[in-house]
């Protein structure tokens, strides 16, 4: 009877890991899908850069404020509800996306569509943290892994459906099709339960939850520069032509992807903490030299170091969030990711804001700063 159990224990854990990765790789195909629908939603409602950059803030807006309440409902009602729900609200947002020019209905579209996305993101990954604390095992990497996975796969195919002229509304209802099977087979391994139901629905992150989110700001803020400002660096300090510039992202996000998809076997070997402070040196040392060397070959290899070493920080950390004793999970996940969220919807203005004052080269330089001082916190994750 004992082997029966044991027998059944192992199959719920590893549907509940294939469910999980499933969801990663939704959550990676959804946001994706929208980068580009963005300039089309430019030239359909004739916006200016200020009055786009004014709508997505709403997408900003949306995730932030939802996050906090996907902590409550994950634990009132279980992760399985929560994320079929946040996922069909998106499945239904990205069709109003590609073709509505109402742009108060359109701002709604993207507040709605970064609310359940903010809403998707927390419960993903307190699921994640359950079943990894279920399995005993390191398995943050790869689930993060999938989401890059989904990133790469959802931005291509859009892209492809799109050169080839299809619509943009027959190309998001491909996507959604394959999102609405993929959801479909990863439904029953869901979780039906979350974290406890004790704890208010807001709380300040404090003691090792807040070192977490400044952490994950970090990272966030690097990753939002490397989308941002990698291009704008190679076009205009290393003489790349602009229709090649987008290769310092690409390289970027390759290299997050592989470190991600082999990180399990890596933190399993070195432990977190080492893997946090090797990590933050890499990207550190990846940065320093895309800003010292020059040529755009050697900013080229730099951003990859940047990937490398920010790739299997953000797991680690969300780990370490699963093991925290400080606050209860249901506030703390949120917390930690709404400040991340912050780092990659902030850092880049502020990078801006300094460049203007001084040059991009310095204002890039402290980003240096920040990653050395996110691999000399690494000893604190202890706590």
């Amino acid at each position: 009877m004992t082997g029966c159990t044991s027998s059944l224990t192992i199959r719920e854990n590893y549907g509940e890991r294939a469910s999980t990765r499933i969801i990663f790789l939704i959550t990676g195909i959804v946001m994706s899908a929208w980068a580009p629908l963005v300039p089309l939603v430019k030239a359909r409602t004739g916006l200016d850069e200020g009055g786009l950059g004014l709508l997505l803030l709403g997408f900003g807006i949306g995730s932030i404020v939802a996050m906090p309440f996907a902590g409550y409902l994950t634990a009132r009602f279980g992760c399985r509800p929560v994320i079929i729900a946040s996922t069909l609200v998106l499945c239904a947002m990205l069709p109003m996306l590609s073709h509505l020019t109402w742009l108060p209905g359109l701002a709604l579209t993207v507040l709605l569509f970064g609310a359940s996305m903010g809403m998707l993101d927390c419960a993903i990954n307190i699921q994640s943290i359950i079943v990894e604390k279920n399995s005993g095992e390191t398995l943050q990497s790869g689930f993060h892994g999938l989401y890059s996975v989904g990133g790469i796969a959802g931005a291509g195919a859009m892209t492809a459906m799109l050169s080839l002229g299809l619509e943009p509304l027959p190309s998001v209802l491909c996507l959604v099709a394959i999102i609405l099977a993929s959801l479909y087979k990863a439904a029953p391994n869901l979780l039906p339960y979350g974290t406890e139901r004790d704890g208010p629905i807001f709380a300040v992150p404090r003691g090792i939850v807040l070192l977490l989110g400044v952490l994950c700001f970090i990272v966030f803020l690097t990753e939002g520069a490397m989308l941002d400002w990698s291009a704008v660096f190679l076009a205009s300090q290393r003489d790349m032509p602009s229709s090649y510039a987008g290769l310092g992202y690409a390289c970027f996000a390759a290299a997050m992807t592989l470190g991600r998809l082999t990180g399990d076997a890596l933190v399993s070997r070195l432990g977190g903490i080492r893997v946090v402070t090797l990590g933050g040196i890499c990207a550190a040392v990846g940065m320093l030299i895309s800003l010292v060397f020059d040529g755009w070959p050697a900013s080229l290899l730099g951003y990859a170091l940047v990937g490398a070493g920010c790739s299997n920080i953000v797991p680690v950390l969300f780990s370490a969030a699963g093991r925290q004793q400080r606050m209860p999970q249901r506030t703390a996940i949120p917390a930690i990711i709404s400040m991340g969220y912050a780092g990659i919807l902030m850092g880049p203005a502020f990078i801006g804001m300094i460049a203007h004052f001084s040059s991009l080269t310095i204002a890039l330089g402290g980003v240096v700063v920040l990653l050395l001082f996110v691999s000399c916190a690494a000893r604190l994750l202890k706590a």
